[in-house]
């Protein structure tokens, strides 16, 4: 009996696993937002983090394996 790895099923539970990774990573972001924010520091590379992070999920969608689905990290 083979294993079948349903990896439209796969994908979907890294989107959740990335979701719960990135979330506290988006919160020091925007603290750190508001701290360069407060001494009129340059925020480009934290805005460009937290885009970064928001658009973590979608590197799914190319993903063919389960070993390139794994590799993700937020």
């Amino acid at each position: 009996m083979s294993i079948t790895i349903n990896i439209t099923k796969a994908k979907e539970i890294t989107k959740s696993r990335l979701r719960t990774e990135r979330e506290p990573l988006l919160a020091a972001q925007d603290v750190a937002f508001q701290r360069a924010l407060e001494t009129g520091a340059d925020t480009t590379a934290i805005v460009a983090e937290k885009q970064r992070l928001r658009d973590i999920t979608k590197l799914t969608d190319s993903c063919t394996t389960t070993d390139q689905l794994s590799n993700l990290k937020a």
